[in-house]
Parts: structure tokens; C-alpha cells; sequence
């Protein structure tokens, strides 16, 4: 999933932090079998695989908040 948002990172210009759900017991107890899981603060976009789709809806939205 990193691999496949590095393109849309380039163009959308947004961070990504990985974070190792493991070494936390919460994430770990959230997303136990999720991950790889895209959030974004505390709004799930997607886990398993990219849902190109709903990245592109929340991407929009920020737009929307900045412009």
C-alpha cells in the first residue's frame, strides 16, 4: 500500500506516517488484522489494499477545507 501512495503523495502533497500497529496496544487491539490500514487522524479510509477511491473522496475534502 506505501509503494502505491507514493504517486499520489508526489501529486497531493500529503505526509504519510508509518506507524508499527504492533508496538502499540491500542492500534494493535483496533487493527489486529487490518493492517495495512490507511486512517486519516481518527477516519478509516481503507485496509488490506488501497481503496484508490475513497483516498481520492477524503483528498478532495481537504481540498475543499483549504481552498
Amino acid at each position: 500500500m506505501l509503494a502505491q501512495l507514493q504517486p499520489l503523495r508526489a501529486q497531493y502533497g500529503f505526509d504519510i506516517d508509518v506507524v508499527d500497529v504492533d508496538a502499540d496496544p491500542v492500534l494493535e487491539e483496533r487493527y489486529n488484522e487490518l493492517v495495512p490500514v490507511l486512517v486519516d487522524g481518527d477516519t478509516e479510509i481503507c485496509h488490506w489494499h488501497l481503496d484508490e477511491a475513497r483516498l481520492a473522496a477524503r483528498l478532495a475534502a481537504h481540498t475543499g477545507e483549504i481552498g
